[in-house]
């Protein structure tokens, strides 16, 4: 059965729905971070994934061991629907670049397509273990999976029945599996300390990289040639062609995951300390350190315009972060000294509106 508020969005697509935190809050200590929560999971969120910017805006999906995936509005956070199904928890999420089909990968060895307009159910895929990522290739065609099997699968959503493709040489559990933008190539992080590149159409490995520690997270950026990796303290950023090593950073902590933004300017990364920080991407200088989660942070990612990033926690909560704070953006709205209503300070107001 679906829980969901999928009847809104039948027949006309993804629409954005009123604010549902029912409060008004405003923050006047001059211009700090001030990030929205977003509640409803009710154990650690582990995963999390934004689609591309839509006619109807963006869209962003939660993985969680609750085993309910959530859809919700991307600039807002406000909750269209649960995705229920799974019996056990949540390890990767997926959204098409339209939005309109989710994939979820689980505990309980399954993989499962679902229609993102309606929350209905379109295909399961049966796995060996338990699944902990799942991609939508390029042209939203294909699903890529990766496994505690040490295995990779792409399954052609035309032809759901069919065997999938599979692709053998990892020596542990996977981690992280996503496509080239062109969708040529597939990039994946395992527990066996490697990242490793393969042809699509082949299934031949065609590089690897060897790490100190287990990779935790990978990304590639939207500028296609800039591969993200975290593992132990460390932030890499490698050339996605080569995998020749361009920078790398050391973090306080041991960090489970990262992102760059959009146009390369900061990075973000969180992990065991609960800390959220920001660097600057060129020089590596720690530009804001802040903790807003009560447990380790577990998936970053910046949305597809970059005003903003997402964390997942331990603490069962997903957060809402400004790049750069003081606009006015989705929630968030700038309120000067004559606009702030009964009230008599004189400092900017950052305010986020139902």
């Amino acid at each position: 059965m679906v829980r969901a508020m999928w009847s809104i969005l039948e027949n006309v697509g993804h629409q954005q729905g009123d604010n549902i935190f029912g409060k008004t809050c405003v923050w006047q200590m001059s211009l700090r971070q001030t990030p929205l929560t977003c509640s409803g999971h009710t154990r650690p969120v582990v995963d999390l994934a934004f689609s591309k910017i839509t006619e109807h805006g963006y869209f962003l999906i939660t993985a969680c061991k609750d085993g309910k995936p959530m859809l919700r509005q991307g600039d807002t956070g406000d909750w269209i629907g649960t995705f229920e199904g799974h019996k056990g928890a949540v390890w990767g999420v997926s959204l098409n670049k339209d939005a309109t089909k989710a994939a979820t990968g689980g505990a309980d060895f399954t993989v499962k397509l679902w229609n993102a307009l309606t929350g209905e159910e379109e295909h399961t895929f049966a796995h060996k273990h338990i699944v902990k990522s799942v991609s939508f290739s390029p042209d939203g065609q294909h699903l890529l999976t990766g496994s505690n099997e040490k295995l990779m699968r792409i399954f052609d959503l035309d032809k759901p029945e069919a065997d999938p493709q599979l692709f053998k040489g990892h020596d542990s559990a996977i981690k992280r599996v996503i496509w080239s933008s062109d969708g040529k190539v597939l990039l994946s992080a395992a527990d066996d300390k490697t990242v490793r590149m393969w042809d699509r159409t082949s299934g031949a490995e065609l590089k690897r990289i060897d790490l100190p520690n287990n990779p935790s997270d990978l990304e590639l950026n939207t500028d296609s040639r800039t591969l993200m990796v975290t593992h132990g303290n460390k932030i890499s950023f490698l050339d996605a062609d080569t995998f020749q090593k361009l920078k790398e950073f050391d973090v306080p902590s041991p960090v489970y995951s990262g992102s760059l933004h959009p146009d390369k300017r900061v990075f973000v990364c969180g992990g065991e300390d609960f800390i959220m920080y920001k660097y600057d991407y060129e020089t590596g200088v720690e530009i804001d350190s802040f903790k807003g989660h009560f447990g380790p942070v577990h998936c970053i990612r910046f949305s597809p315009d970059g005003e903003l990033y997402a964390s997942g926690s331990e603490d069962g909560t997903l957060r809402l972060w400004q790049t750069t704070v003081g606009r006015t953006y989705g929630l968030w709205k700038f309120v000067t000294p004559e606009d702030a209503v009964n009230s008599n300070d004189t400092a900017p107001v950052i305010k986020a509106e139902d």
